[in-house]
């Protein structure tokens, strides 16, 4: 694209590299650290993680193809829905980092015993695995597109990049990189904005060639508009990169505030997007070869400097390898806490041998992640799906856990099926997408509420005890080395 953008984009994965080797020095002690950060973050670091994983390339060039598009203004729903989510979800932070768990089925195995957990875990794991192979295939290609080289040997270098500053960092390493990931790019689109919009003579002229449904801050319609509401609060509460985050708050105060401020940097993040979309539009005579998928970065490598391009062109790259390292430190950390240890060893795991299994761990899984992308499997119908049932089937039986102390075991058990049923049932009906206003994933969780609740009602009728608590007073640690 830009030769300031290739150096921009080469400094930062250098510069992740020697933060990855940096923490692993100086910051890893033991388990905890690596896992959940210590347990010490504060209130921007666990905030802005919590926003890097939800700005990627669909919540910037994907939002500013769609106000190109159909959506117009509206098109800036797609990532303020997921900001008005968080919301809601500041309630279940603070209970969230109270369990002092390491994952969700930790919890789940807590409450509702070893068959929901295990369940549970092999839901995330597969679904997470899916997912990092998505992402090593958009990091790469970004890349690829950006520099020219073949599109493989840039799969090799985001796949190595991931797997050597996750494995050794971890989560630390990990919150950095998101939080140096969305101080790029949210300043990046701050800066260009205004040199678009006055380069195109301001935002007058702009609005004055769009049609007038184009400035409709409400053209998809209300019904989308919660639908998309209830799709993020759904997937961000029962989601193990936004659990681990929030487990990994200094105390219960930090994980609600973190998710509150998450929102308003949302929010001021879902503008910028959206008006380079509608700019692009209104100026495609004036730019060759643009299309939607193109107009984000074309209109901006238009009207603003190179040097401005170049920023959020490794912004973008930066925020799919950030997505990709979240997803396989939490399949990791999934696997061996709530699968090996459980069935694969006899005897506590000392603390020492948790990082290095967790680190191995990172390591497999990636290359063959890495494999899977090289060979062009389509896996984008796979991880939509397996995203929906990750979160749908365990949605009541972890989130309703925390809050209902009478829940009974069989309620989350039940819970997860009727969950999972209800996902895959709704997946079919519509084809993966809207309908009647419900997306698969918030079907899916709709069932395993009802569910979760019905039991309830009949056990409690009955007389049965409620399920043990999903918080402990002391936190169980690894024996030392």
């Amino acid at each position: 694209m830009n030769t300031f953008a290739i150096v921009v984009v080469a400094a930062y994965l250098v510069g992740m590299l020697v933060i990855g080797f940096v923490i692993s020095k100086t910051k890893i002690k033991n388990s905890k650290d690596y896992i959940l950060a210590g347990r010490r973050m504060g209130l921007f670091m666990v905030a802005f993680s919590l926003s890097a994983n939800n700005i990627g390339g669909g919540s910037t060039t994907g939002l500013a193809t769609r106000a190109f598009g159909d959506w117009g203004m509206s098109a800036c729903w797609y990532v303020l829905a997921a900001s008005v989510a968080m919301i809601p979800l500041a309630f279940f932070a603070p209970k969230i980092r109270k369990t002092l768990a390491v994952t969700i089925p930790e919890v789940v195995d807590r409450r509702f015993g070893k068959v929901s957990s295990t369940f549970t875990a092999v839901l995330n794991i597969l679904a997470l695995f899916c997912l990092t192979s998505s992402q090593i295939m958009a990091s790469g290609s970004v890349v690829s597109s950006l520099t020219g080289i073949p599109l493989n040997v840039c799969l090799l270098i985001a796949g190595i990049v991931i797997i050597l500053y996750t494995t050794l960092g971890g989560m630390i390493a990990d919150q950095l990189s998101d939080l140096v990931q969305f101080i790029i790019i949210f300043l990046g689109l701050a800066i260009a904005t205004p040199f678009v919009i006055n380069g195109a003579g301001g935002w007058e002229a702009i609005s004055a060639k769009l049609p007038d449904i184009k400035l409709s801050f409400t053209a998809i319609g209300w019904v989308t508009i919660i639908g998309y509401i209830f799709n993020y609060f759904c997937t961000f509460l029962s989601g193990p990169e936004m659990v681990s985050r929030f487990e990994s708050a200094k105390d219960e105060k930090t994980a609600r505030n973190a998710s509150l401020l998450s929102a308003v940097l949302m929010a001021a993040m879902s503008i910028f997007p959206t008006l380079l979309g509608l700019a692009a539009f209104a100026l495609q005579d004036q730019i060759p070869e643009i299309t939607a998928s193109t107009a984000m970065m074309s209109v901006t490598n238009h009207f603003a400097p190179a040097a401005i391009t170049g920023v959020i062109s490794a912004a973008i790259i930066s925020a799919t390898m950030s997505s990709a390292d979240s997803n396989l430190l939490c399949m990791s950390t999934m696997f061996i806490n709530d699968i090996y240890r459980k069935f694969f060893i006899k005897k506590p795991m000392k603390d020492k041998t948790v990082i290095f299994a967790t680190r191995l761990c990172n390591v497999i899984a990636c290359l063959i992640a890495m494999g899977i992308a090289m060979a062009k499997v389509d896996i984008v119908t796979m991880n939509t799906f397996a995203f929906a049932i990750r979160c749908a089937g365990p949605f009541a039986a972890y989130g309703l856990g925390l809050i209902v102390p009478r829940a009974t075991k069989l309620s989350g058990i039940v819970s997860i099926i009727a969950g999972t049923a209800g996902v895959i049932f709704w997946q079919i009906l519509s084809g993966g997408s809207f309908y009647l206003g419900l997306l698969p994933v918030v079907f899916g969780c709709v069932c395993g509420v009802i569910a979760f609740f019905v039991v309830n009602l009949i056990q409690w009728k009955m007389g049965v005890e409620p399920a043990p608590s999903a918080y402990v007073t002391q936190e169980v640690e690894p024996e030392e080395a």
